[in-house]
């Protein structure tokens, strides 16, 4: 069987580039616990993120604290963000979770990627500001051409992020344009904007399914993402994507 040809990449971040266990979804887990939601754990939050419509993690702790019957209720989006990036950015002189963040790709698989793929862009839920820390903190500004983030219009599953980033990159939407994502919002956004989705697991679950003897594709996020139509689903590190692109 040939393997898809892919000309163009673009990727998420959280899962795909940043390893956000401890981070992000960390944060998700504090917050709702600061609120009496003490049955969130990090199992919860991978359902709903495998149901789809939950990349604004802010609306999704409020949503995951009004669904435990102990949460506490009549909270805001706004008290419920404040708490959030307490936990994320830290406070009061205490270092945020986001330090916790990690490169998941090696460099030189983004380096090829980028070379091979010609221009290559980040389509994440991610306040800018967040994105572009994360950029600077690995040094990839010379690797990315452009980020569309929570900012910039309406989030995935929403085709808008994935057709604002071909926009800017100079490029149309087609089947040979990827966006490379971990939940199925990611998928379903890539397809709607006539583009094709490419999955991956993150390296927490694909380590736990290895750990039980299963394959790392087996994941919830995983099975979810199948369910969309995604075109395939890689390793984290995505490595062996560099194998469906023409070499230059």
């Amino acid at each position: 069987m040939t393997p898809p040809a892919y000309t163009t990449c673009l990727l998420d971040v959280d899962g795909v580039l940043a390893e956000v266990s401890k981070s992000y979804r960390a944060a998700i887990v504090s917050t709702c616990h600061q609120y009496g939601a003490t049955s969130i754990n990090d199992d919860v939050v991978g359902d709903w993120k495998a149901k789809g419509g939950s990349n604004n993690d802010w609306k999704l702790s409020l949503d995951l604290i009004n669904s435990d019957p102990n949460g506490q209720k009549d909270l805001t989006l706004d008290q419920v963000t404040e708490t959030f990036e307490g936990f994320y950015q830290g406070k009061d002189g205490q270092p945020g979770l986001c330090e916790l963040e990690s490169l998941i790709p090696s460099r030189a698989t983004l380096e090829e990627l980028r070379k091979r793929s010609k221009v290559l862009g980040l389509v994440t839920g991610r306040p800018k500001k967040d994105c572009e820390k994360f950029i600077k903190k690995h040094s990839l500004e010379s690797i990315i051409d452009t980020y569309v983030c929570m900012e910039d219009g309406p989030a995935k599953p929403d085709p808008f992020p994935v057709l604002e980033a071909c926009k800017r990159l100079g490029i149309q939407p087609s089947p040979s344009v990827i966006l490379v994502g971990d939940t199925p919002d990611d998928i379903r956004a890539a397809n709607a904007a006539g583009c094709k989705g490419v999955g991956v697991a993150t390296p927490e679950a694909a380590a736990e399914q290895v750990k039980q003897g299963k394959s790392y594709d087996s994941t919830q996020l995983c099975l979810a993402m199948k369910e969309c139509g995604v075109d395939l689903i890689l390793e984290p590190g995505f490595e062996k994507l560099l194998d469906y692109f023409p070499v230059n």
